[in-house]
């Protein structure tokens, strides 16, 4: 999988990743993981292309919802969050997948080429 940076994000490589419908990964964002994530989906959507941003193990957070109590609300809360962004995303053609922990994106071309 090509690897890119925050700074590869303002040069050709991220337009000629995107229009050959490649899967390609961010590293090393340190305090800029939101700005790449919105230039990465701007870039995707200016192309007519749909794409899903989620984080990586929010599926976790469900796991609350069995707990009860004010863990059980919020496990709950966020399987609704989640159910809800699915359904208006559906079918999208990229999927950014946030790593906060690891202060990088993985962009995957989701359709068949």
């Amino acid at each position: 999988m090509t690897q890119l940076t925050f700074e590869d994000l303002a040069t050709a490589k991220l337009s000629q990743l995107i229009s050959r419908k490649e899967s390609f990964e961010v590293v090393g964002l340190g305090g800029k993981l939101m700005e790449s994530i919105r230039l990465v989906e701007n870039k995707i959507e200016s192309t007519g292309m749909t794409c899903r941003v989620y984080t990586v193990g929010r599926v976790g957070l469900i796991a609350g919802s069995f707990a009860g109590g004010i863990t059980g609300a919020l496990g709950l809360l966020s399987a609704t969050g989640i159910a809800l962004h699915n359904l208006v995303t559906i079918n999208p053609d990229y999927e950014i997948e946030k790593y906060p922990t690891y202060n990088r994106i993985v962009v995957r071309y989701k359709k068949k080429k």
